[in-house]
This record gives structure tokens, sequence and C-alpha cells, in this order.
């Protein structure tokens, strides 16, 4: 699900905070994909199920965030145990950037398409919302602008801490390739949707439920067939936290 926590972002300036928040915290990880091609083959699905943890830290003028996850991943042809690591560092001026990726299932809390904390300002301003937000952003597959709206959920409690719930709904046209057919474009349209908690005290991103889904066709020597494409990732907060 590579969108790379980008949408909240560009929506209402979601971003990193350097404050002081827990410094580590355990996640459990679930994940679904679905990759059918043409209208003859079975579906293809990869189950993923494991844990990851996110570390805080400051590291001279940045906010250092470290997520490392451990999981199984089960398709037809057996089952494996993966590792990955992903790291992110906020800058003094608020931006943040991706200093390492090693998560090629986009199984980390650090890779999805919410921000792993938000600013007080948009907190409060994500508090207060009544109604949908309209909002533009860019697709993670081709550069298109995908168009979508934002609204408030309600909120409750996560691993008995308190949250406040915010989902997108997101599509636009993509172009692209796969990696199982690097010869033969993709085109069609992507669409997102997703449901993310923060916790009202310390605005980490705590539990997320996020899909992706890829419509199209691929074209290779004047031949076209259909293509549908769900990955589906669910990340909840679970354990202690320090």
């Amino acid at each position: 699900m590579h969108v790379r926590s980008r949408l909240a972002a560009l929506l209402v300036s979601f971003a990193l905070l350097a404050v002081a928040p827990p410094s580590n915290l355990r996640y459990v990880v679930h994940g679904d994909d679905s990759y059918r091609i043409g209208t003859n083959l079975p579906a293809t699905h990869i189950r993923y199920d494991g844990t990851q943890h996110l570390s805080i830290s400051h590291v001279g003028t940045t906010e250092r965030f470290v997520a490392t996850a451990t999981y199984s991943r089960v398709d037809d042809n057996g089952s494996a145990h993966v590792h990955a690591r992903f790291i992110q560092e906020m800058l003094r001026d608020g931006s943040f950037e991706d200093r390492v990726d090693g998560d090629p299932d986009f199984l980390t809390i650090l890779n999805q398409p919410f921000a792993a904390q938000l600013d007080p300002t948009t907190m409060r301003d994500l508090r207060h919302l009544h109604g949908s937000v309209p909002f533009e952003a860019t697709s993670p597959l081709g550069g298109a602008r995908l168009h979508g709206s934002l609204r408030r959920v309600p909120g409750g409690a996560v691993d008995g801490t308190q949250v406040v719930g915010v989902r997108f709904a997101a599509v636009g046209p993509m172009a692209g390739t796969l990696p199982q057919h690097p010869g033969a474009e993709l085109s069609g349209t992507v669409s997102m949707v997703g449901t993310a908690y923060y916790a009202l005290d310390g605005a980490l991103l705590l539990a997320l439920n996020a899909t992706l889904t890829i419509d199209g066709h691929l074209e290779s020597e004047g031949a076209a067939v259909p293509v549908r494409i769900v990955y589906h990732r669910t990340i909840r907060a679970s354990g202690d936290r320090s």
C-alpha cells in the first residue's frame, strides 16, 4: 500500500510533531492482498500477520521515528517469516522525510496513508470537524491527482487510550507497471479508503484500517487484459507503551 503517509499531510497539514510522546509503542498488524489478472485465472491471495514496534527519539535537531515489524507472509507457495524496517525523520521546518524503506509489503505504521502523529493545530481542527472536507492529493501510482473527502468519525478507546477518528476516501487515474510484468503498462483507476484513530493525548496514530484498490488493464504487445488488485491493512496498538 504505497501511499507514503502523504494524503493526510496534503489534506489538512497532518504532520509529525516533536513533542514528548511515548518512546516505544507495540502494534499488531494484519494484511490481505488480492491479485486478479485476466478472466480465466483464479485470484492470487497473500496474507500477513505479525507485530511491530514504533520507537521515537531525538537525533540532533530532528525527531526520528523507527518502525520494525516481524510477521508471517503466507501465499500459494507457502509461508515465510519476514522482517521489515522503516525510518522517518521530522526536520526543523516541520516536514518529514523517509530515511530507510525496508518495508516491501507495506506493513509498518510509517508506510501507510496516515501520518504517524498530528500537530496540535491539526488535532484541534480534527476534533471540531463537522461534515466532509474535500481535498486533492498526488497518487502514489503515476503522480496523477486524486480527489476525495475527509470526515471525522466517532472515537472511543484503543488499547485503553481515548482517541479521535478520521476517515478519508479518494479516487483518481493511475498508470504504471507491475513487478511481475515490468514490460507491460498498467492503466486504470486507483481508489483509497481508510479510517485512522489518533490518541487525544499526544496525537499518535494508534489504529488504522486502510484499503487500496486498483482496477485497470494490463497492456502488452497490443493485447490488454483486465486487472484488479486490492491491498488491505489493519494495524492496532496493543500492549505496553513506555
